[in-house]
């Protein structure tokens, strides 16, 4: 969440920021709320002083008539105030709904634009593989070589779910620690965090729960919610906390498994492992001091890099437009690998991002730090290390041999102990 306390100081960049991130969001009715709200406090304020005033009253020396009189006034003014906390109540509910959609600021830099062509190409690494054959996509791939089984999946927990097997069980466990080794020579702060979260963490992170747009399972007759990614508990793990600016930055790798509904993806970019309700992930989260985030963005996006050239991995990184960028993001790279898979040439897939979400999401979860007696919110970044399902992908697809076998890159060899998968 914004700083509420500049709806009126910055309404009309607050208004602009809105248009170019193509939200519907009626920022006058929130402006309007939060006036009502306002004098709604004051009102019930002044009842609960006229309150006090008549209890002091009621202590004095009075005649029958004066306490009956009094009596009678008192329940007048209890009357009053439950009346104005119940309307408070219902204002505060729907102000803080709408209030709460308002996105993060976006930095000045970043693209304005609505669709994945506004994104700006920031540079490339590596040149797209020239192949002597026609080349396959990872399905195909997987298929022939046994590694994947989304038929059995269907009987048992329906589209869009998928069995690993054999090599692949491996390659999913040697991703995570490939990652894992990197960051932790970083200073990240390994964790193996919960693939369950309350859903007013997810919603003080930046998801919605619940609702049409919604892309988070939600578990019945309870108020969790399984996680879409690490990003969530790693990020409310010092919610509530007053943090000594002295341990910043604080660095932290999650492994989780991530659950999504994937509402409304479709087309044929969306099939085999690229959009699935279920995958393993590395996500890396930091905390910071404000004026450190942009250094540290940029840090996270290196790091990225370095993994997916490890992987010997044709990418290219993208400073991603406003429409695409997500309520908290301030800014937003992606990483974009080369899928020799996708149609009939070949296209750029997205295998991570990292986002800068500044104080936004501090903000919801008060997570803050004091230095010289001012109390501010930290900065919270993200960024994926690795998500399993489309670094395989870009694996099978770079790496694939006419004969149908693939080779495995070299720094990931240790971590599988083969150099090869063949059939």
């Amino acid at each position: 969440m914004i700083d509420l306390r500049e709806l009126n100081t910055r309404f009309d960049e607050i208004a602009e920021n809105i248009r170019s991130r193509n939200m519907d969001l009626d920022l006058d009715e929130v402006l309007r709320l939060q006036q009502e709200r306002s004098s709604l406090i004051q009102e019930t304020e002044q009842l609960r002083q006229q309150r006090n005033d008549h209890a002091k009253q009621m202590k004095q020396k009075l005649s029958a008539d004066e306490r009956q009189h009094l009596i009678e006034a008192g329940k007048g003014i209890k009357g009053r105030i439950a009346s104005a906390e119940e309307e408070l109540k219902k204002v505060e509910t729907r102000y803080f709904s709408l209030a709460g959609r308002i996105p993060n600021y976006a930095h000045p830099d970043a693209p304005i634009g609505n669709e994945e062509k506004d994104n700006l190409e920031l540079r490339r690494w590596g040149t797209p593989r020239v192949f002597d054959f026609t080349p396959k996509d990872h399905m195909e791939l997987a298929l022939e070589l046994d590694l994947i089984d989304f038929d059995a999946a269907v009987k048992v927990t329906g589209t869009k779910f998928y069995y690993f097997k054999r090599e692949a069980v491996l390659m999913d466990l040697a991703l995570q620690r490939y990652a894992l080794d990197i960051l932790a020579a970083k200073g990240f702060i390994l964790m193996m965090t919960p693939d369950m979260a309350k859903e007013s963490v997810a919603a003080g992170i930046g998801f919605q729960p619940r609702g049409s747009e919604s892309n988070i399972y939600t578990v019945e007759d309870s108020d969790l919610c399984l996680v879409g990614t690490a990003e969530i508990t790693l990020g409310a793990y010092h919610a509530q906390e007053m943090m000594d600016p002295e341990v910043l930055p604080r660095k932290y790798a999650g492994i989780s498994h991530c659950f999504r509904k994937e509402a409304g993806a479709a087309g044929q970019y969306s099939k085999g492992l690229y959009r699935v309700h279920q995958f393993s992930k590395v996500e890396m989260l930091v905390l910071t001091l404000p004026e450190h985030s942009e250094s540290m963005h940029q840090e996270l996006v290196g790091i990225e890099e370095e993994i997916f050239q490890g992987l010997e991995i044709p990418y290219r990184v993208v400073d991603t437009c406003t429409g695409d960028l997500g309520a908290p993001a301030y800014r937003k790279y992606d990483i974009e690998a080369w899928m020799p898979g996708r149609g009939d040439l070949g296209d750029w897939g997205e295998i991570t991002s990292a986002s800068n979400c500044t104080d936004y999401q501090a903000r919801n979860l008060k997570i803050r730090y004091k230095r010289n007696q001012d109390i501010e919110h930290v900065h919270i970044l993200n960024g994926t290390a690795v998500a399993v399902s489309r670094a395989l992908i870009s694996i099978l697809e770079n790496h694939q041999r006419s004969d149908g076998s693939i080779r495995i890159p070299d720094a990931l060899v240790p971590y599988t102990g083969f150099s090869e998968i063949r059939r």
